[in-house]
């Protein structure tokens, strides 16, 4: 890849933000590493799945799959190749590794930390069971391979709300995140479908930040703008969005709609934007722009040194009966998203 053709992909990204903005200079300075990376996977017949969150340099560089973490998983369990490195955060390296046992993933992320992921824990999971033996526990995929061993049904924020409506028990504890269950329980009362969800306290501090009055201000200013919501934004936030959906549906949904040429709100990640820069530059975008800490710790550099020689920790490896447990969790999910 040629500085200038990396240019080319990355010079439409507009997002008020440093990390998000490219001059050909620096596009120079980050060709050398990532023809090495091309290279290497050539050499080690690897693949590399990275979250749409992570630096658009990965995304557009290297990246062989982007997406959110549903089609992420979609890809994991389709690859050929022998090694997967997942430029993420932990729990969705460990998602790889469980859908495929017997490949090499690689955790290239120096602080592979997840707000949501780090909330809950297996103990804290085997005692709600306990508490609450006739609910179905639903683990949102923003979680450990132990918590999701611990659970019955995983889901994600492109199937949480349908497969909560297919689960035949109305009883069902939704963790880790509580706005995306309270939303969820929201959404299916609104169709007439009453079921009884408890919820888990933990929550995305990335879509936590997002506030309703923020979007009083946003539609003052752009009477006509269409605002986008992430299922993990506050309850009350979701109330004023026009459309909910996953990062890839958000993306989706600006697709189909710029020819509108009303300006979009939206309310997650900058990593969206950032794509919607690169891929719909005819979208006029509003509002700010939040970064996630975790992922967004991931670079060049580091899948670099991983693909050139993992070290011990950035192997993922999952002690076997959690995982055979964890992928059922997972199969489970994938048969109630048919």
């Amino acid at each position: 890849m040629t500085p200038e053709s990396l240019y080319e992909k990355l010079s439409k990204i507009i997002v008020d933000h440093p990390l998000c903005r490219y001059s050909l200079e620096k596009c120079r300075s980050l060709a050398p590493s990532i023809n090495r990376i091309l290279e290497l996977k050539q050499e080690k017949n690897a693949v590399i799945l990275a979250h749409t969150y992570v630096h658009p340099d990965i995304v557009y560089g290297v990246a062989d799959h982007v997406g959110d973490s549903y089609a992420l998983s979609k890809a994991a369990c389709q690859t050929t190749a022998d090694t997967i490195v997942f430029p993420s955060v932990r729990f969705m390296a460990e998602t790889a590794k469980i859908l495929n046992p017997d490949k090499t993933v690689i955790d290239p992320n120096p602080n592979g930390g997840c707000s949501l992921a780090d909330s809950i824990d297996e103990k804290t999971v085997l005692r709600l069971r306990d508490k609450h033996p006739h609910h179905t526990f639903v683990c949102y995929i923003n979680t450990t391979a132990a918590v999701k061993a611990a659970s019955d049904i995983c889901v994600t924020s492109s199937n949480v709300y349908r497969i909560l409506e297919k689960i035949p028990n109305d009883k069902i504890y939704f963790l880790p995140d509580q706005y995306m269950g309270e939303n969820a329980k929201n959404w299916l009362k609104k169709r007439g479908i009453e079921k009884e969800i408890l919820v888990y306290p933990g929550s995305c501090y990335v879509h936590e930040e997002f506030e309703p009055e923020a979007i009083d201000l946003l539609r003052m200013q752009h009477e006509n703008a269409i605002v986008i919501a992430h299922p993990e934004c506050k309850p009350e936030v979701i109330a004023k969005a026009d459309m909910i959906g996953s990062t890839s549906d958000m993306q989706k949904f600006v697709e189909e709609r710029q020819v509108e040429k009303r300006p979009f709100l939206l309310l997650t990640e900058c990593g969206v934007a950032s794509r919607v820069n690169a891929e719909v530059p005819e979208a006029r975008l509003v509002g700010g722009c939040t970064l996630c800490k975790y992922m967004r710790s991931n670079s060049l550099a580091a899948i670099e040194e991983a693909l050139e020689n993992p070290k011990p920790h950035q192997l993922i490896d999952i002690e076997p009966s959690i995982r055979k447990r964890a992928a059922k969790t997972l199969e489970r999910m994938f048969e109630y998203a048919k």
